[in-house]
């Protein structure tokens, strides 16, 4: 008998710990998501890239391998619609879509200088999660092949 009333004010005081923090989110919920959703964000970008898979064609693509954003995904990838050398002989002139899961796209453009793998990277707007983002980036390569974006970036709300 203690053991089945012991178990029933267990059971009690547990669904009561669940009540109460679901009264408590759902109180906080809207609040929070209004206050977070009305202020820009932004901060310094630091992304990284692999491009085992460019063979500088239009079309062809590298992946993101790290990032200190949440909207860019590891995984993501970094289309370029110009050739390697188009138009501009010797480096990457190109508009590129940066492409984060379904329906999540930032446009922007890119200009490397291929002798060096520097040269300026641009992103502005797109859709999904990228409709308000900006950000503008030094692009470089290490010994290691790897590419780096390092730059700024803001999520800006519609105007």
């Amino acid at each position: 008998m203690q053991f089945k009333v012991l178990a029933h004010v267990r059971m009690v005081f547990a669904f009561a710990l669940v009540a109460g923090f679901a009264a408590l989110a759902v109180s906080m919920g809207p609040g929070v998501a209004s206050v977070s959703a009305s202020s820009p964000r932004s901060g310094e970008l630091r992304v990284t890239k692999e491009c085992s898979q460019y063979d500088y064609s239009a079309g062809s693509f590298c992946t993101i391998t790290s990032s200190n954003i949440e909207a860019i995904a590891v995984g993501s990838k970094v289309v370029y619609t110009s050739a390697f050398g188009s138009p501009t002989p010797g480096f990457l002139d190109s508009d590129i879509t940066l492409v984060s899961g379904p329906g999540n796209a930032a446009f922007g453009h890119v200009y490397v200088d291929g002798g060096t793998g520097t040269g300026p990277g641009t992103l502005s707007g797109g859709t999904g999660k990228f409709t308000h983002f900006h950000a503008s980036f030094a692009i470089s390569v290490d010994s290691f092949g790897v590419w780096h974006w390092d730059g700024t970036y803001s999520f800006s709300p519609p105007n």
